[in-house]
């Protein structure tokens, strides 16, 4: 009996020096942050080498590709109207929104750049549109004006601009989770502007506590007051609201949301959409589809789709907070306030 006792010890000493070793192997945990596309970025994972280097190198190809601050970008071109090959990061970027938009019946649209610009929350600053400026920009808004042929942007009128800004901060995040994914790395999260890839445990053999922030008004981004907690692992992760990104006309709320289908700044009861999705790319851009959508919509649209999870903050007739979750958001939250 003692002898049998003496091996059961001795194999779970071997295991768990086993564990040891191969924990080891794999490296400590870093932390990366800094800035990129005008926010912050936080990479933690675990590696044997620093990588911030390599992964801030990869961030600047993407940003040669998708940022429309930067005039040489090849989306800055596209907008220019000057003939050039997209690449893999684009023709990606650009497929993946033409699927989201069909899916939400042009509730996500990349063309809708003209009338952010024209409300002021794009990359250009516009004047205060009139209901005519309005819509003679919605003449040049819509998904099917504009497709790639032959690695190159068609467009149906040469005024179409694009946008990938509701999107392409979650694909960057995909883009760095798989550089990890190369190298080898089994353990990381990758946070660009509160767009998340988490994937295994973290440095306390956890899985990764993602906060759901409080939706008040908050243009300084100086409040981080916590509505929910999530424990997640192995998902893509995006939120969009209408609390950071906003200002007063008139009385009147302008938020940075435009329904690309009436040409108009959102003016719904949701604050705060969440989106869990296998990748980052498309829970950002059903994010934002959702707070187009509204309330009834969104949910409707989650129930018929159930690859896709959501956590709305929403006011109700009293402007106090209420939430409506998926069910498979259910098992993600480990607090709520």
């Amino acid at each position: 009996m003692k002898s049998k006792k003496n091996i059961i010890w001795l194999i779970l000493f071997v295991a768990g020096t086993v564990w040891i070793l191969m924990k080891r192997n794999e490296g400590t945990y870093h932390s990366n942050n800094g800035l990129i596309f005008g926010t912050i970025y936080n990479i933690t994972y675990q590696y044997t080498d620093d990588l911030q280097m390599e992964i801030e190198a990869e961030l600047k190809r993407f940003d040669g590709s998708l940022s429309p601050f930067n005039q040489q970008s090849i989306i800055s071109r596209v907008n220019r109207n000057e003939e050039i090959m997209v690449d893999s990061f684009f023709q990606v970027c650009f497929d993946k929104a033409v699927e989201v938009s069909k899916a939400t019946n042009g509730a996500f649209d990349i063309t809708v750049a003209p009338l952010a610009n024209a409300w002021g929350f794009g990359f250009k600053k516009g004047v205060f549109p009139d209901s005519a400026k309005v819509d003679s920009l919605l003449e040049i808004t819509g998904y099917e004006k504009a497709w790639l042929k032959k690695g190159m942007i068609e467009k149906s009128d040469l005024r179409v601009q694009l946008s990938c800004s509701a999107i392409a901060k979650g694909y960057a995040v995909d883009v760095v989770a798989n550089y990890l994914n190369s190298k080898g790395v089994k353990n990381y999260l990758v946070d660009i502007g509160g767009e998340i890839v988490a994937k295994g445990r973290n440095s306390r053999d956890g899985l990764w506590r993602i906060g759901i922030n409080k939706p008040v008004d908050d243009s300084l981004s100086v409040n981080q007051e916590i509505q929910t907690i999530l424990e997640v692992t192995d998902i893509g992760m995006a939120t969009s609201g209408n609390y950071r990104n906003f200002y007063y006309k008139g009385g009147q709320k302008y938020a940075h949301t435009i329904d690309p289908r009436t040409g108009y700044p959102v003016q719904h009861t949701i604050l705060s959409s969440t989106v869990i999705a296998e990748d980052c790319m498309t829970a950002d851009a059903y994010a934002t589809a959702f707070m187009v959508m509204g309330l009834e919509e969104a949910e409707a649209f989650t129930k018929s789709h159930s690859n896709i999870d959501a956590y709305f903050i929403y006011s109700d007739e009293n402007g106090a907070f209420k939430s409506y979750f998926t069910p498979g958001m259910a098992k993600y939250i480990v607090k709520m306030n």
